[in-house]
């Protein structure tokens, strides 16, 4: 049985000086002056070993060091998660299965970053996961880029759906389906619907209505080009009469 703690530290790797002190200052800001998070680094303390996962071009992405000296960061302050009932034989088979799981090419600073690694490890350990507020801006930057990403997959599907239907509803007024049916022309500008909500842009009266004065002009025409070729005939039968 082993104690598991926590090791937070300030993001500090920068090469700038100026913008550490300024992460350090946001950082006492929203954890200690309004209780929000920031932005920190993580690791899981264990049988004297402190392990965490970061950013490499090849091999696995989890490494250890003394507790409390990761020398990339600032640390910060130590959680108590709770005790681990695990040898440390089947810890280190633990630690092996997430080496290969967590390859260092595969680190995201939203969606698999330090904090996510330590999460998985403590769920192992059965103890309790990070507190949320070690991990919330990339929780908050996932979502919000996840609500980015849904967005312009709608937006672009409605754009689909509105030139199709566009281009249906302009062929049908200019005569060019070969429809008689008014629904059918309903039909070909339903695909809006489903990116309007469920609501009809084209709505169902004023697509019958435009059909249904279509085929009144149909009708029409076609009963001038009768009463056109009876004249035709009479009056060719007509002047035949006079000529002969």
């Amino acid at each position: 049985m082993s104690e598991v703690v926590l090791h937070i530290y300030d993001v500090t790797n920068s090469a700038s000086v100026r913008t550490n002190n300024v992460i350090v200052q946001l950082n006492k800001i929203m954890k200690d002056g309004i209780g929000v998070g920031g932005i920190f680094h993580s690791a899981v303390e264990i049988y004297g070993e402190e392990w965490s996962f970061g950013f490499c071009e090849n091999g696995t992405g989890v490494f250890s060091c003394p507790p409390k000296q990761n020398p990339m960061y600032t640390y910060r302050e130590s959680i108590l998660l709770g005790r681990s009932h695990l040898s440390a034989t089947k810890v280190t088979q633990i630690l092996t299965e997430l080496s290969r799981e967590w390859p260092g090419y595969a680190y995201d600073l939203l969606s698999k970053n330090c904090n996510h690694f330590c999460d998985s490890f403590c769920e192992k350990l059965g103890v309790q996961k990070l507190p949320a507020w070690v991990n919330r801006f990339a929780n908050a930057g996932d979502a919000a880029v996840e609500v980015a990403e849904n967005t312009a997959v709608r937006l672009r599907q409605a754009k689909s759906d509105i030139v199709t239907a566009s281009k249906s509803a302009y062929r049908f007024l200019l005569g060019g389906t070969s429809t008689s049916d008014p629904t059918e022309a309903q039909e070909s500008v339903q695909g809006v619907r489903s990116a309007n909500g469920g609501s009809n842009i084209f709505q169902a009266p004023w697509i019958k209505n435009i059909a249904n004065f279509r085929l009144s002009l149909s009708s029409q025409d076609a009963s001038t080009d009768n009463q056109f070729q009876d004249h035709v005939s009479k009056d060719g039968s007509g002047s035949a009469q006079r000529g002969s």
